[in-house]
């Protein structure tokens, strides 16, 4: 996922900021344990008096709490204009919360959190799968005192959060958007993970996960980023915005060994690795990606028909008609498995996946009717 927001930022912003809480001592579906868990969260708008107004908002893979900008954080984030006074999640009526994932690096606890002699945790975070979020999540509401949301709404990885708190706790949640993401990691999802974990654990910085203090393995991070953001973004997008051109001043053919000068494609994912490499922990993208890799809503529950037919929320499914991480199709399998009859809406983008960012406000006011906000 890359971080956008091509909405423009609203004058009026609402109430809100970021927040931390204490979970307490937690328990890993795998059998990892940690003595002690926070998580990091931001808030829009007011809890109402019964708590019966709340919506909770997921991030992709390497995103962060700030969806929107607030009076407590006024940077524009990655949804803005979907998300604020007025917009199709109205801060007026609903209280929005979006909590960074169990495992992540923007305040959550993750392997770069401290354990209680100060040490970083590294190599011994254990192992997290997306359904530990979700348990984590959990927690954080009961701690907030919402019993349950008129909403959870996520994509991409977001997407694949959604559906699993959908199923796991359905006394919990009454509507879910389920974005650019289907029931399970496919075989290509995973195989693109794969590729992107070995890159990080086989850049000699890397030191089995205990890097903290010295350098860190950017190189493989960037080979990592490289591979994702290709699969986030569509052949004719790249092609039309770069083709064959050679970088501003550099010459693909203009050394006699091996290539030096870069093609423009190739300054940009340069510029995307450096970019993330500035902003995101490598623990932390290990971690997420390979939670990723384990979504599967029907694990351990049963066949993926009898699951889904079983989630009793309102469901708005939306997907990227040019994705080709998470093609439409896997949406509409999706779909056709929840109760009742469920469409799925198309987001019309040429960029690919990153279109569940970019242009979400061309669905935005089908998801607000779906899920009754």
């Amino acid at each position: 996922m890359t971080m956008t927001s091509p909405h423009q930022t609203r004058t009026a912003l609402p109430d809100g900021g970021l927040h931390s809480r204490r979970i307490g001592a937690f328990d890993f579906e795998a059998g990892g344990h940690l003595p002690a868990v926070e998580i990091a969260y931001e808030t829009w708008g007011t809890l109402n008096a019964d708590r019966s107004n709340a919506v909770l908002v997921l991030h992709a893979l390497t995103g962060s709490t700030h969806v929107a900008a607030s009076t407590g954080e006024p940077e524009a984030g990655w949804w803005e204009g979907i998300i604020g006074p007025g917009a199709p999640v109205d801060t007026d009526q609903w209280f929005v919360v979006a909590p960074n994932m169990l495992g992540g690096c923007y305040g959550t606890t993750g392997p770069s959190s401290l354990d209680a002699d100060g040490t970083p945790w590294g190599s011994r975070f254990p192992f997290t799968t997306i359904r530990d979020s979700v348990h984590a999540e959990a927690r954080l509401a009961d701690a907030l005192g919402i019993e349950a949301w008129q909403a959870v709404i996520g994509g991409s990885m977001g997407g694949a959060r959604a559906l699993e708190w959908a199923a796991t706790y359905p006394g919990r949640v009454r509507g879910m958007a389920v974005i650019a993401c289907g029931a399970h990691s496919t075989a290509e999802q995973i195989a693109f993970a794969q590729a992107q974990v070995q890159a990080i654990t086989l850049d000699p910085d890397f030191q089995g996960g205990d890097y903290y203090g010295r350098s860190r393995p950017d190189a493989g991070l960037g080979i990592a980023r490289r591979i994702a953001h290709i699969t986030y973004r569509s052949e004719p997008d790249m092609g039309s915005r770069f083709g064959r051109s050679p970088q501003q001043d550099e010459d693909p053919f203009g050394h006699p060994l091996r290539r030096s000068g870069r093609y423009q494609v190739e300054s940009y994912l340069d510029h995307q690795a450096a970019k993330l490499a500035g902003r995101f922990d490598a623990n932390s993208y290990l971690v997420l990606t390979e939670a990723l890799m384990s979504h599967d809503v029907a694990r351990g529950r049963g066949s993926e028909e009898e699951v889904l037919a079983g989630i009793p929320a309102a469901a708005f499914i939306a997907a990227v008609d040019s994705d080709r991480l998470y093609f439409p199709g896997q949406s509409q399998e999706l779909a056709r498995q929840l109760p009742g009859e469920v469409p799925v809406f198309m987001i019309d983008s040429p960029i690919g996946h990153d279109g569940f960012l970019t242009d979400m406000d061309q669905v935005a006011g089908e998801m607000k009717r779906v899920l009754g906000l």
